[in-house]
């Protein structure tokens, strides 16, 4: 059979036995060719990292796994794609991840994703506070000119694109299952608003249902599309927490709502701030923390803002104009200022992200 190069990702992404990691490294073998892995000889295979005898049986045989055509029939009927890897249209903060999905099923009118991202996620039983809180969050940060990602579970997610929707902004819903499995089922009205404004997503082959595997998965992909997840309520071993310990992994910015102290569904969010992530009580909180300008009805991308300088904070900065790393020692010296100041000035620096520390002592322009 002749396989287009979507066609083998599309194989690839379906058959059973072989997870993200495992594609990663096959695609590095076979040179980022899908079709030729799909080609590949059992040695050849089995000389992949994490490639056993099951797995290169299934690649070797996988029309017995994966009924392509029965796939593309049903993506034609429900109006999805598969974006793969690299599609240009795949979202580059996904890209950046160790173990990105090599495709997404797509469905929706937003298409591609043209401005930053914020995930809210929270507990499924949420209290009153709780689903308001997110509602207010995602109508804001949609107002504000941000994509709202969630996974549309009940309770938090739900509240979370519902208020994305009423403010006409795009969101996110990202599965835990294949396209054709909605879930929860009392959620199939949202999905279809989300469709309309936003876009529902999942890297999950149809008929794939939700399980202890899948969630986790789909929270690294919540994680990944973000700059920033913002936990409204949570249990101590909520499946928020799984989303915020990828988010830090990740490099993303961990925010927590804080809550009452005698509520479970508080406690994941008050051991998240105890552990370093930002306690936020309102979007401008979230603004100041991304560093974005506050713009009200803006609809747009936001433009990160510039933070404010003093004039010795900008003659330390100048410094680094050409590139140069260089020792507080250095830098009191060229500057005939008190070493102490300098240090303190570069602690000042380093909170505003404008420089940042080496493993050597020395500090560079972030």
């Amino acid at each position: 059979m002749d396989l287009s190069r979507n066609d083998a990702l599309l194989i690839l992404n379906g058959v059973p036995h072989v997870g993200p990691v495992m594609l990663r490294h096959l695609m590095d073998e076979f040179s980022n060719d899908p079709v030729a892995v799909l080609s590949g000889d059992r040695r050849r295979l089995l000389n992949v990292k994490g490639i056993g005898d099951k797995a290169a049986g299934v690649l070797i045989d996988w029309p017995k796994y994966f009924d392509l055509a029965k796939e593309r029939q049903k993506m034609a009927t429900s109006g999805i794609r598969f974006v793969d890897r690299w599609n240009v249209d795949y979202p580059a903060s996904l890209a950046e991840l160790y173990d990105p999905p090599i495709g997404l099923y797509w469905k929706g009118e937003y298409a591609k994703v043209d401005r930053p991202c914020v995930a809210i996620v929270g507990t499924r039983r949420a209290t009153l506070y709780g689903r308001k809180v997110a509602k207010r969050f995602g109508s804001e940060l949609a107002r504000m000119g941000f994509c709202v990602v969630s996974g549309m579970a009940r309770g938090t997610d739900t509240a979370a694109h519902e208020g994305a929707l009423e403010a006409g902004g795009p969101t996110l819903a990202v599965f835990g299952c294949g396209m054709d499995i909605i879930y929860p089922p009392e959620n199939l009205d949202l999905s279809r608003e989300i469709t309309g404004k936003g876009a529902l997503l999942s890297e999950f082959p149809f008929g794939r249902r939700a399980d202890r595997q899948t969630f986790p998965m789909r929270n690294r992909v919540v994680a990944g599309l973000c700059e920033a997840i913002i936990v409204v309520e949570s249990a101590a071993a909520g499946g928020s927490m799984i989303t915020a310990r990828f988010a830090g992994e990740q490099g993303r910015q961990v925010m927590a709502v804080p809550g009452r102290i005698d509520q479970e569904s508080s406690a994941g969010c008050h051991q998240l701030i105890r552990d370093g992530a930002t306690m936020v009580t309102s979007v401008d909180h979230v603004l100041e923390e991304l560093r974005y300008r506050s713009s009200e009805q803006l609809q747009v991308p936001l433009e990160p803002a510039a933070p404010e300088l003093d004039e010795r904070e900008a003659a330390l900065m100048a410094l680094f104009a050409g590139g140069e790393a260089l020792s507080p020692d250095q830098l009191a010296e060229r500057l005939q200022w008190p070493y102490p100041e300098v240090s303190a000035l570069l602690m000042g620096l380093e909170i505003k992200r404008l420089v940042a520390k080496r493993a050597d002592g020395a500090y560079e322009a972030a």
